[in-house]
């Protein structure tokens, strides 16, 4: 640990952590986990309005918001990765007691968030026509596209705000202020889409442009009231943003833990794109495999969205219990968290299962998609347990800075045994789309294995900024 973060500072409110028996310890799980689980709910509805409204607009519109979706995730990349570090750096900084660290941390998050977007975006402003021409964006849907674009880029250093500022809330315990934040995003993105999208309620009918300028507002509203809320907590003053002999001393952490997160998003994304191709390319039925796909995904994502809370609150977790020098209450609570995700994930799951016929009518009306989309599910749903174990473990790993362990589990896993698998299995052995929903359940059932591993038998606690106390006593 250097100089510069050594420095004495007022210790932490903090009560002590409960011991790895109390009652308490499910109690402030729950606590974490279903503010965010509403969280990622409001974030699922927000997606389906813009889905709805573009729909009513035009098939243009809806193709298109649907591109610049996918292509919104890789300017967002850089903001991901720096939350993930953030989330680290202070979670584990609180846990100490280090309030003035924590102070320093948020300052310098901050500006490495407006400079990282700011940067972006002069980065892709100016070559527009060359990713959607790369991107293959059809003549009907490119003026769409183009706006979007446009709209979206000049967006990107306000949601760099948004993203950081919830994970530093978040690393804080504090996740009812990203909670209110979401609630805001939707309710203006919801009357933004309806009102100026569709001329609704005296809006003026701008149609598309509508719609990128209803998701402008509402995450440019979320941010200032996260920004609101990070001054009135007394996180965000002039002694918030350190000087530059701290900065160069302090950043250096956030990028050892960003760098592995951000690369892993982009290596997971890109195994998906090619699996894809994979699922267009089968020798028998492909159209009707990949539709029944991209409508699983779609029916799925509802119970990836819990969780993912459970990722978050796993991250929490393990940041400030290392930060408590307590690696053994981190690992105690996160397996008690990881039994919470399994169980209520899998009584979802069971739950969708029982309705998955009409459900499948409902998202794919081809009768030939429609048995894609059941099979696609059969599979997926079973990996449910499995998925969930990756997700929360990996979460984990993220809130002790051991990033690395999942860029390399991850890209292992996928790359090496998930597509040669589906494409041994689908175009091969069994030359159908059912080869590669299997080679999707095992090789999620490999992943989560291997991260359990590392969870339960690796020192993953040495990643963490704030070393361990000698002794593990309270």
């Amino acid at each position: 640990m250097t100089a510069a973060l050594r420095k004495k500072t007022v210790p932490s409110q903090a009560t002590p952590a409960p011991a790895p028996g109390a009652k308490g310890a499910l109690a402030d799980i729950w606590g974490l986990a279903w503010p965010q689980m509403l969280m990622m709910l409001f974030h699922f509805c927000i997606g389906f309005v813009d889905v709805l409204v573009a729909g009513r607009i035009g098939s243009e519109v809806q193709a298109a918001m649907g591109m610049v979706n996918s292509l919104l995730f890789f300017f967002l990349v850089v903001a991901v990765a720096v939350a993930n570090g953030a989330v680290a750096a202070v979670a584990q900084s609180m846990g100490a007691g280090l309030m003035h660290r924590v102070r320093r941390y948020v300052g310098l998050v901050l500006l490495t968030g407006v400079f990282s977007g700011a940067l972006i975006l002069l980065v892709c402003l100016p070559f527009k026509g060359p990713v959607l021409d790369i991107l293959q964006v059809p003549p009907a849907v490119r003026p769409v596209m183009e706006t979007y674009y446009d709209i979206f880029v000049l967006l990107l250093p306000v949601y760099y705000i948004f993203i950081l500022v919830n994970a530093l809330f978040r690393a804080q315990k504090k996740v009812m202020q990203p909670l209110y934040a979401m609630i805001l995003v939707m309710i203006v993105n919801t009357v933004g889409d309806f009102g100026l999208g569709l001329g609704m309620w005296g809006f003026p009918d701008l149609g598309y442009k509508g719609l990128a300028w209803a998701t402008f507002g509402s995450i440019t509203a979320g941010a200032a009231l996260n920004l609101w809320m990070l001054r009135r907590d007394g996180l965000l003053a002039l002694g918030s943003f350190p000087p530059w002999r701290w900065a160069r001393r302090a950043l250096p952490y956030i990028v050892r833990v960003a760098w592995p997160g951000g690369l892993m998003q982009v290596v997971w994304h890109g195994a998906y794109l090619v699996l894809f191709a994979i699922v267009a390319s089968l020798p028998k039925e492909s159209v009707a495999a990949l539709a029944g796909m991209s409508a699983g995904l779609r029916v799925e994502s509802i119970l990836f969205l819990p969780g993912f809370a459970f990722n978050m609150t796993a991250s929490i977790l393990v940041g400030q219990y290392l930060g408590q020098g307590r690696p053994d209450l981190a690992k105690s609570y996160v397996l008690r968290l990881l039994g919470l995700a399994v169980a209520v994930i899998s009584l979802l799951a069971v739950g969708l299962w029982a309705v998955v016929e009409p459900v499948a009518a409902l998202v794919a009306p081809d009768a030939a998609v429609q048995i894609q989309t059941i099979d696609y599910l059969a599979y997926n749903l079973l990996a449910i347990p499995f998925t969930l174990t990756t997700m929360t473990l990996a979460g984990a790993m993220t809130g002790a800075g051991a990033t690395l362990y999942n860029l390399l589990v991850f890209g292992a896993v996928s790359w090496g045994v998930r597509l040669p698998l589906a494409w041994l299995l689908g175009h091969v052995l069994m030359e159908r789309a059912e080869g590669v929903w299997l080679a999707m359940l095992l090789s999620q059932a490999l992943q989560a294995l291997i991260v359990l591993y590392i969870f339960t038998c690796k020192d993953w606690s040495r990643f963490a900024l704030v070393k361990r106390r000698k002794r593990n006593g309270p």
